[in-house]
């Protein structure tokens, strides 16, 4: 599993032009974007979100554990893209949807269980994200 993690000042996702998940945060907060591999499992999902709930990031070295900031989850297959050969991504390292669907949903749903306020996208959905980076601040997390 991969998370993309940037640190905002809001952040946003929307289907068809209605927003379906939003976190406007007191300061700052988390928009995760979350890609699952084959070989994922619940345990390396909850691991994941443990993870990234105690990321040192925000202002004053806190985490969203922290500073209660909220996160919003969307799934992104891309973050498994191979580009080490021509100009056409490949995505073979991308779980299938029913693979990885429940592994994005276990993801925020420890996140939720660890106290987190979650905001998610709709998986599989073509999403339109909006986001207001913070520093900029962007990190790759995996196990």
């Amino acid at each position: 599993m991969r998370v993309l993690v940037q640190r905002v000042t809001s952040a946003s996702v929307s289907v068809g032009g209605e927003v379906v998940g939003a976190i406007r945060p007191d300061g700052q907060g988390l928009l995760a974007l979350a890609g699952v591999t084959h070989t994922d499992t619940e345990s390396i999902a909850r691991r994941m979100a443990e993870k990234l709930w105690q990321l040192r990031i925000l202002d004053g070295e806190r985490s969203a554990a922290d500073a209660s900031a909220p996160i919003l989850v969307v799934s992104q297959f891309t973050l498994y893209a191979n580009t080490a050969k021509g100009r056409r991504p490949t995505w073979n390292a991308a779980a299938p949807g029913a693979v990885a669907e429940p592994l994005v949903t276990v993801f925020a749903d420890a996140l939720r269980e660890l106290g987190a306020e979650v905001a998610t996208g709709v998986f599989g959905a073509d999403m339109q994200v909006e986001l207001v980076n913070d520093g900029p601040v962007t990190v790759l997390l995996e196990l």
